[in-house]
């Protein structure tokens, strides 16, 4: 494999960083992942720390050299930092579970797998622009999706930050998977926050990542965004990941569709219901 990558979070002008972000890789995947602790709860920074450790661990123990399946490990990733999270609040006599939003991805075989909860988000770029973005999990994305709202509008609400689902907490989060995506040379995933991808905006972000290399783009991409954020900068954290290996895959499969993503869904869904019962 051969990549670059850069990661990087700061504290904004907040009194904590509630983020988390890591990065692993073995001989023959890799694994990326940020979480945004969540502010309106108690001990959010916990609840990252828990998810990555969780995750970061896990990889260590399974990809030797590689994951047997990329979205079965994801999705039992995420399943057990939300109960992990939950051990810890009862261990440490917290009065509230620890939330946080969190989006992954492995890189294997030249293939991109990814799966988030809430509002933490993934960008692929390809040739300057964004090829495809995570949709978060908030109201307010929902009523965008129905036309209720316009994206500026959007853009302003005062609920924009407002999320369904999440690890840690009292209800099981709800997941959302990217198709199986093969990489083309000079393809970035872009993992990070809202402190980041709210006063930057999908434009900024996909122009400075597309410039330069991730070792460059991403202090200028946090610069821009704790700029812009002010006195009320959130915490910002982002993980950036140049592809540079030509995929075998990529002249067979293409950029995913509707149907590819419906179908792997439906795939990961047949794998996961066996082991439920």
């Amino acid at each position: 494999m051969n990549y670059l990558v850069h990661q990087e979070s700061r504290i904004g002008r907040r009194a904590i960083n509630q983020d988390r972000l890591v990065f692993r890789a073995s001989e023959k995947a890799l694994l990326l992942v940020v979480a945004d602790g969540m502010g309106g709860h108690a001990h959010g920074e916990v609840a990252a720390q828990v998810a990555i450790d969780y995750m970061a661990d896990a990889f260590e123990h399974q990809a030797r050299p590689a994951l047997a399946d990329p979205f079965l490990f994801l999705t039992q990733c995420f399943n057990g930092a939300h109960a992990a999270i939950a051990r810890v609040a009862g261990l440490r006599g917290l009065k509230e579970t620890p939330r946080t939003t969190c989006v992954a991805c492995v890189v294997q075989d030249g293939l991109a797998h990814w799966i988030h909860a809430g509002d933490a988000r993934l960008y692929l770029l390809r040739d300057g622009r964004i090829l495809q973005r995570s949709r978060d999990h908030s109201r307010v994305q929902l009523q965008l999706a129905q036309g209720l709202i316009d994206a500026d509008t959007a853009k302003h609400h005062p609920e924009r930050h407002r999320v369904y689902s999440c690890l840690g907490g009292p209800v099981a989060p709800q997941l959302d998977f990217s198709a199986k995506t093969p990489l083309l040379p000079g393809d970035v995933l872009a993992l990070c926050t809202d402190g980041v991808w709210g006063p930057a905006g999908d434009s900024r972000l996909a122009r400075r990542l597309s410039e330069a290399p991730p070792e460059k783009a991403v202090p200028q991409l946090l610069d821009d965004a704790e700029r812009k954020g002010g006195a009320h900068a959130d915490n910002l954290s982002l993980i950036a990941l140049r592809w540079e290996t030509p995929s075998p895959w990529a002249a067979q499969l293409g950029s995913p569709s509707d149907e590819d993503i419906e179908r792997a869904i439906d795939e990961i869904r047949g794998i996961i219901r066996p082991s439920q019962n």
